[in-house]
């Protein structure tokens, strides 16, 4: 294997380790909200698109964001079919049911000749109806204070290291459609859904995956920046601009669910 591609393997692993700890521990503290807005985060998504960036022209990179897209739509699917079966179910039936739904959609995407507005059109079906059918999952749940030793967070970032490896070794030798819907494979997703259901119970992570739809808006519409960016504008620019759109929209979130909180409380 190339020496690129243990690069964007260690990439992956770092970026996507360190953002999944963080957001469990996040979870652990301040409630299934915040930490569905760090979930919703491109982390292993931003990284396999640096290495993208490297081996590959602008053309290719814009290409690949339709992919991209359509996998984030299959997302919202994958959040929500755990949300509905972490409430009573094992965690093996619950990532497993969610997994293999994410596959079917996937695989069910090859039939169709896709382009950017097709993309962006199957996102805007997708998002209303998945934040609907979450509604009854959704709650802000008990803040566990739980003390996190050493070993808590290495067995987090070993979990998340050997879901990275398998995914980044099944994905490395394919076209730019399907290099753009692997790219966000919910392997972060998946890997903080298993944490946090070991660590917080089923209720608590399918209350996370509940809230994420929301947030993974800001990633569509970054995805949809960097397909008409990558070329004119360079692709570095147009990540740029992905990460700004992702991070400005989940701080305007947590901005309105602040200020609604402030509107309704008591006032003395």
């Amino acid at each position: 294997m190339s020496e690129t591609f243990w690069l964007g393997l260690l990439l992956k692993i770092a970026m996507t380790a360190s953002i999944v700890v963080a957001a469990s521990v996040v979870v652990e503290r301040s409630g299934p909200f915040i930490g569905a807005l760090i979930a919703a985060l491109p982390t292993a998504g931003g990284a396999a698109y640096i290495i993208l960036a490297i081996e590959h022209p602008p053309a290719f990179i814009a290409q690949s964001t339709v992919g991209s897209l359509v996998s984030n739509a299959v997302c919202l699917f994958f959040a929500l079919a755990f949300a509905v079966l972490a409430q009573k179910r094992s965690l093996l039936v619950s990532l497993g049911g969610a997994y293999l739904l994410w596959f079917c959609l996937a695989a069910a995407t090859r039939f169709v000749e896709w382009t950017m507005p097709l993309a962006a059109a199957l996102n805007v079906v997708a998002y209303p109806v998945t934040i609907w059918a979450g509604t009854q999952f959704r709650a802000e749940g008990a803040r566990n204070k739980v003390k996190n030793t050493v070993y808590d967070i290495a067995w987090r970032a070993a979990v998340v290291t050997a879901c990275v490896v398998a995914v980044t070794a099944a994905s490395s030798s394919i076209g730019s459609f399907w290099s753009g819907i692997f790219a966000f494979f919910p392997v972060a997703m998946g890997s903080f859904f298993l944490i946090l259901y070991l660590r917080v119970g089923g209720p608590t992570a399918a209350s996370v995956a509940a809230h994420v739809q929301v947030p993974l808006i800001g990633l569509g519409l970054g995805l949809v920046a960097v397909h008409y960016l990558a070329e004119p504008a360079g692709v570095w620019r147009s990540y740029l601009a992905c990460l700004s759109i992702s991070l400005g929209w989940n701080a305007l979130l947590w901005f309105a669910r602040n200020r609604r909180r402030a509107l309704a409380a008591p006032q003395n």
